[in-house]
């Protein structure tokens, strides 16, 4: 899975250490709402379903096929902390964690050099801890923003809040969109809304949250994604990871087709985040086949794939140390924060 070039995209370098080249795709331009577009969505609930199904079950890496699509999968981690009793302290640690995710004798066995997550995605008020935790680091800085995680707070307040966490020194704002815009077919409204989002991130991307347990069906699903493609979201995201029902794979399927479709019609590649609920190593790389299978090896960037997680990356340095040693260690010796 090597990083490949090509005229659309670049890859710039840094010098700091532990950084893998990253790969950046010019920003996602808002495109006039297309109802048109939009009225024709469906989604084949039981296709959709008996397809998420049967990926899990066909995919199965060994050795080290399986070790190279665990480092990937680090790569593409939002590394995050979104608890009441967040403190400056534990977002230290957190970003210290991000700074070498994986334990430089397990690197060295596998012959890899050092590697960083993707981000590190925090409250508002831990922007400053993460920036100082961070610097000399091109590992970006994601905030949650919007009235996260309900979005039920006034506009105002909600465009105000991505500008100061801009200011503060965000590159990346997690949105969360008004879900009664979906639920009541209001497609105008929910494209204004993402407008104004992404018009206040300026130069930072943005990630549009769906929190698709909340939209009540798959064909709302599908029409969400486009409306937030064509209103400019760089990113669309399944879950806050506060709700009841986030990241699922038939919900997946259903928003890398819509980028699919989206990307089929502008030419233009929107990311993809599933959030909430991705713990275990075995599924981050059901989701990677999953990318790979439905978009194509340039989804498998960080710059385009991330997973929302806080407790994945312990779970997969213990399937590393397995697979180097043959004996897994305490899950407490792989602690994030």
């Amino acid at each position: 899975m090597a990083t490949q070039t090509t005229p659309q995209h670049r890859e710039t370098e840094t010098d700091a250490p532990g950084h893998l080249p990253q790969v950046t795709e010019p920003r996602v331009e808002p495109m006039p709402l297309d109802m048109d577009w939009l009225r024709s969505v469906q989604a084949n609930t039981s296709a959709i379903e008996r397809r998420a199904a049967a990926l899990p079950a066909r995919r199965s890496l060994k050795k080290d096929h399986q070790a190279a699509w665990l480092l990937r999968a680090v790569t593409c981690i939002d590394l995050t902390t979104l608890s009441g009793d967040d403190t400056a302290r534990r977002v230290e640690r957190l970003c210290a964690k991000a700074r070498q995710p994986i334990a430089p004798d397990l690197l060295e066995a596998l012959g890899m050099a050092p590697i960083t997550t993707g981000a590190v995605c925090v409250y508002h008020e831990m922007i400053p801890a993460a920036r100082r935790a961070l610097e000399g680091t091109n590992i970006p800085i994601a905030a949650v923003s919007t009235g996260f995680p309900a979005g039920l707070s006034p506009l105002e307040l909600r465009i105000r809040e991505i500008e100061m966490s801009v200011e503060a020194g965000a590159s990346e704002i997690d949105i969360v969109i008004s879900r009664r815009h979906v639920l009541s077919g209001d497609w105008q409204a929910l494209y204004d809304e993402m407008r104004a989002f992404r018009e206040a991130c300026g130069e930072a991307h943005v990630k549009a949250i769906l929190a698709t347990g909340e939209l009540g069906s798959l064909r709302n699903v599908a029409r969400a994604s486009l409306v937030c493609m064509m209103a400019g979201a760089d990113f669309i995201k399944t879950s806050t990871g506060k709700e009841s029902v986030n990241a699922t794979l038939p919900v997946s399927l259903v928003m890398i087709r819509a980028i699919r479709e989206y990307y089929t019609r502008t030419g233009v590649r929107v990311g993809y985040k599933p959030a909430g609920g991705i713990s275990k190593a075995k599924d981050a790389i059901t989701y990677l086949a999953l990318m790979k299978e439905e978009l194509g090896d340039r989804w498998l960037q960080p710059d385009l794939f991330r997973f929302g997680a806080s407790s994945l990356l312990g779970d997969i340095e213990r399937q590393l140390e397995h697979h180097v040693t043959g004996n897994y260690s305490a899950a407490y010796r792989h602690a994030t924060a």
